[in-house]
């Protein structure tokens, strides 16, 4: 996951309450539509500031008399959520739009604070651009539709071409199995000692990034096509550790077992996704690792410049773990835009949502943030397509791609995947070991609504 700076909620709220007025207010004008986000808590990073302001002056010149508020929210994701849904629980302060992480937008409707969108989307023709996993995500168990995602990430291997020529491993390599996949790892480890085969993110400390990254990037590649190995949804019940959940806590086993990966140490440290991007990589250190598609932002045009990246690094898709249909597997996340359902003017925030959503403003999202299109039409465009090196492959995963369980326990389940991988890591258990423990957890945390496959 991409991390963020660390900023207090008290002061995120005082911040708030003085600069915008987002805290407080009646919210009663027809004619002014209230758009929330998250502004970065990096003061120098100002692109989605810019990009909003440029499409309500868009709005503006298109609907005269009518007028967009835009409501910043400095802050950390879970605080800039905790302040979102502090807002939306009124009608005196909830917004008309707000951004929502795709993660969260299935608890944001089971609290009720989200109105469906079905009936805008009807007669929306540019909804048949999005890819149908885009649209799954903000999907709820009623069948209904709840925002409007505007973009995406994927994840695949990432593998230093120098390494691997030291190695005798091929430039335009691509894995078809796990095992293929610890082979060249045991072959680099063999030819090229000194460097850290592969890293695959693992245990509590590294939190969603070790279980999205690293555990659901392989649980994900264990069964047949469709199959959502965490959560059943037709019998609306978690599914338990079963053989798919062993398999993929005995490849992290193997990486660790195997000093195939970092030093466990390292290995655990919070901010090893920090020392992948800027040490490991750049200085020549890592030969492969299990990652996200927004890495090249650590080189291109960041604080740590590698100029060479694009060439010296490949991409490969992560195979299943024999190979089997569809072959790849990714895993995403993604923000989306909401309607609150206390939301004074819905229809004119709809409008503005479909301004944001033109194609040329979706393309130029698309680019500034580094995100990976979700629609057919921008993921075609050349500006998108040349906008990053690597970014036409990660889009290409969509179509491979799985979203979470947006589901309020999902957090839970995520801690208890967390200390089965740091279990395994570590040695203190097998994964048999680590995948009843799990199960224990499981059990408890979703009440005994647990099925087994």
């Amino acid at each position: 996951m991409r991390p963020t700076a660390p900023l207090l909620l008290a002061g995120v709220l005082a911040a708030c309450s003085l600069a915008t007025g987002c805290g407080g207010g009646s919210g009663g004008d027809p004619d002014t539509v209230k758009v929330a986000y998250n502004r970065s808590t990096d003061n120098k990073v100002r692109f989605k500031d810019a990009f909003l302001e440029s499409v309500k002056k868009q709005f503006e010149r298109a609907h005269p008399g009518k007028k967009v508020q835009l409501v910043p929210i400095q802050a950390p994701d879970n605080d800039y959520a905790t302040k979102a849904q502090q807002m939306m629980r009124s009608p005196k302060t909830a917004p008309d739009l707000v951004y929502e992480d795709t993660f969260r937008v299935n608890a944001d409707i089971e609290a009720g604070y989200l109105r469906p969108l079905d009936d805008y989307l009807a007669k929306w023709p540019t909804w048949g651009q999005f890819v149908d996993t885009a649209k799954a995500a903000a999907r709820a168990q009623d069948g209904k539709t709840y925002a409007v995602p505007d973009g995406t990430d994927t994840r695949g291997l990432w593998f230093n071409k120098k390494i691997f020529a030291r190695a005798g491993l091929p430039a335009d390599w691509q894995p078809r199995t796990w095992a293929e996949v610890l082979d060249a790892a045991r072959t680099v480890k063999r030819k090229v000692p000194g460097v850290i085969p592969l890293n695959v993110y693992t245990g509590k400390a590294a939190g969603e990034a070790a279980v999205m990254q690293g555990f659901e990037m392989l649980l994900y590649g264990t069964g047949e096509r469709g199959e959502d190995p965490l959560y059943d949804a037709k019998a609306k019940k978690w599914v338990a550790g079963g053989k798919g959940f062993r398999d993929a806590l005995g490849f992290v086993r193997t990486v660790y077992a195997e000093k195939l990966g970092p030093e466990v140490s390292d290995a655990l440290d919070p901010n090893v996704g920090t020392r992948v991007g800027t040490e490991w990589f750049p200085e020549g250190k890592l030969a492969i690792s299990l990652d996200g598609s927004w890495l090249g932002q650590f080189w291109q045009g960041g604080s740590k410049g590698w100029p060479g990246w694009s060439e010296e690094l490949g991409q490969a898709a992560m195979p299943t773990r024999t190979g089997q249909p569809p072959g790849k597997v990714s895993m995403s996340g993604g923000w989306a835009w909401a309607i609150p359902r206390r939301a004074k003017n819905p229809d004119l925030a709809w409008e503005f949502l479909k301004t944001m959503q033109t194609k040329d403003n979706a393309v130029r999202w698309d680019i500034v943030d580094a995100q990976v299109a979700v629609r057919e039409d921008v993921a075609a465009d050349r500006r998108y397509l040349t906008s990053m090196p690597g970014i036409e492959f990660f889009t290409g995963l969509v179509r491979h791609t799985h979203y979470r369980p947006a589901l309020p326990v999902y957090p839970q389940v995520s801690a208890a995947i967390g200390e089965a991988m740091e279990t395994v890591t570590t040695g203190d258990g097998s994964p048999e070991q680590a995948a009843k423990e799990y199960d224990a957890q499981l059990t408890t945390l979703v009440d005994g609504a647990v099925v087994k496959r």
